[in-house]
């Protein structure tokens, strides 16, 4: 594991205990430095930050507190309160 990766995976791990904490913009903040990281060292970020990471407002979704989880037919759709969707496949 590369230094890069190393610090990817510290930020995540702030970025949930700032969320739990109650900070929503300190754990944004972490998440951006993360896929900032990720983006200039070419790295893809692991399954779970992509997973409950919002794309359009970078925050750290926690399932009923910031986030809404349903399973539809197919697929688990995860909705962030700032009302982006993402749709991840599941058997």
């Amino acid at each position: 594991m590369g230094i890069a990766e190393e610090r990817i995976d510290r930020l995540v791990a702030l970025a949930d205990e700032a969320v739990a904490a109650g900070d929503p913009d300190r754990a944004r903040k972490y998440v951006r430095r993360a896929r900032r990281i990720a983006e200039r060292n070419r790295l893809t970020l692991p399954r779970t930050v992509r997973r409950f990471t919002c794309d359009a407002c970078d925050a750290y979704l926690r399932p009923g507190r910031n986030a809404r989880v349903r399973l539809q037919e197919g697929h688990v759709v995860v909705r962030c309160d700032c009302g982006a969707t993402a749709r991840y496949p599941y058997e």
